[in-house]
């Protein structure tokens, strides 16, 4: 059985990448403001917790990019009869990056914005035991010197309600 701890994160980058969904709804807000954005491909939502100078250097992986990782498991025993029944925090570090430092401040919000869409349209069961309710957090980086000059990133972590045999 894979482990929920990667099961997680694959819901995620499924929910991102079916029918091109991110790039769908970047498209669809940046179509109501007029702002050019580089597109994201599905190649570029990946499973892993990689940091962005690590993949930088290493990785087959270029701007914009999410990465999706699992960052806090707890096994609650809410349902005691079951192997595990608890939480699941699952992150999805957004990193966006321009020569230009106005594209990059802005660039990945839209981003963000099409990210907390999909989520919100995707609210309830998710199968094979995970429930999402709703609930995320977006924490905020700084800009800072990076990628193709400029490296802007976000950390959007879900709470998944998780219960299996």
């Amino acid at each position: 059985m894979t482990p929920i701890s990667l099961l997680g994160p694959r819901k995620v980058v499924g929910l991102l990448t079916a029918n091109s969904a991110l790039q769908m709804a970047v498209n669809a807000i940046t179509a109501q403001t007029g702002v050019v954005l580089p597109p994201i491909s599905n190649s570029q939502i990946v499973v892993t917790s990689i940091s962005p100078d690590m993949a930088d250097k290493n990785a087959q992986l270029t701007y914009p990019r999410v990465c999706v990782q699992t960052t806090q498991v707890n096994n609650t025993h809410m349902e005691k009869f079951r192997s595990f029944s608890g939480t699941l925090f699952v992150a999805a570090d957004v990193w966006f990056s321009s020569n230009l430092i106005a594209l990059t401040e802005t660039g990945l919000h839209y981003y963000l914005q099409g990210i907390e869409s999909i989520l919100q349209a995707n609210e309830g069961d998710w199968g094979d035991g995970f429930y999402y309710s709703g609930l995320y957090d977006v924490q905020l980086q700084a800009t800072k010197a990076g990628g193709f000059g400029f490296l802007e990133s976000a950390r959007i972590t879900v709470l998944l309600d998780v219960n299996v045999s």
